[in-house]
Order: C-alpha cells, then structure tokens, then sequence
C-alpha cells in the first residue's frame, strides 16, 4: 500500500500549485487548462486552489509573474554593466521553455476579458515597485564603482519599458545585441548623466 502524501502548507503548497499551473498551461493551453487539472497534477484540492486565487485568470497571472526574478535571484557579477546585462537576458529568456502559441493564447484570452485584463495591468504596477535594477545601482555604489545616483522609479523603468517597447512594437524577439544596446547606449549613458546632475 503506497504511503499516504504528507500535508503541505504555505510556500511549499502554494509553490506546487503554482508549478502545477504552469505545467498544465504548456500543456494543454490557457483555454483548456482547468482548475480541476492544476488540482490533480498538484496534488491538492479545487477548495484548497480557491481559497488562494478567486479564478483561473488569478491563478495563471500568479504562476507567470513569479517567473520573475526577485532580489534572491538578482545577479551579482561584482560589476555593474554584466549585472544588467544578465538581469536583462533572464528577463528575456525566462518564457524560452514555452510555446509562443501559449503565451500569445494567454495574453489573448486576457485582453479579451476585462476583469482580467485589470487584474494583468495591476500586476504590471505591482511589479514596477519591486525595486530590481534599484538594488543593483544600489550595489554598484556600495562598491564605489559608480557615484551616489538618485534612481526615480520612472528611471528605473527604462531599460524594462524599452525591451518590452522592442517585442511589442517591432513584433520580434529581442537578440543579445539590443539587450547590450539599452545597456550600453541608454542605461548606462542615463545613470551617469544622474550622478553628474
């Protein structure tokens, strides 16, 4: 007789839902992907999923944002210019391991409903609080590396709205060398520009 399944609570659980989610997503597609399939592929139970996320748009927009990268997971390369370039690159590449055709049916389904569009545009905002490249500068003027440099959240914004302005607007992929571009010719050009202010 197999052994039972331990309980799981908080992170651990909510971190399996959330892999659960996503798996089901590259699987069979934001359409077909159901809270009963999470659910089963999770382990847990549709009460346990509803009692975190109100719907499936909630529980799908939860497992794409936390492919985000958060301060733990911010590089550390001691320099600034290669810290930006691979925060810049795993912002890019992070969706690399799922079909276009998921990601285009996501954001698809998403602005055709307009609740859920508002919960998407909320968590954009949120995100543009997490003060990610604010940390780096932070770090690269710790190490003395760059002078003192007041970073406005629109500044920081910057190099994020100009790689999503470059997939969006131009309808391609964003190669390593409008990453080293942002970086090189407007990131960089802007903070010391600031410092000197």
């Amino acid at each position: 007789m197999p052994e039972p399944k331990s309980r799981r609570h908080g992170a651990e659980l909510e971190s399996a839902i959330l892999d659960a989610t996503w798996a089901e997503l590259v699987e069979t597609g934001y359409a077909k992907l159901t809270i009963e399939g999470v659910a089963a592929r999770a382990g847990t139970s549709k009460p346990v999923i509803y009692r975190r996320w109100p719907g499936r748009a909630e529980l799908v927009l939860a497992a794409w944002q936390r492919r985000v990268p958060n301060e733990g997971d911010l590089p550390d390369t001691g320099e600034l210019r290669s810290d930006l370039l691979a925060l810049m690159h795993r912002l890019v590449h992070r969706f690399d391991d799922t079909p276009r055709d998921i990601l285009v049916g996501l954001m698809t389904e998403t602005f055709r409903d307009p609740e859920v569009y508002g919960l998407l545009l909320r968590q954009i905002a949120a995100s543009r609080q997490r003060p990610t490249l604010e940390i780096l500068v932070r770090r690269a003027v710790e190490r003395g590396e760059i002078p003192p440099v007041e970073l406005t959240p629109r500044v920081a914004e910057v190099p994020l709205d100009l790689l999503r302005a470059e997939s969006i607007f131009h309808h391609h992929d964003v190669g390593e060398q409008v990453i080293t571009e942002i970086i090189d010719e407007v990131f960089l050009p802007l903070l010391r520009g600031l410092a000197r202010g």
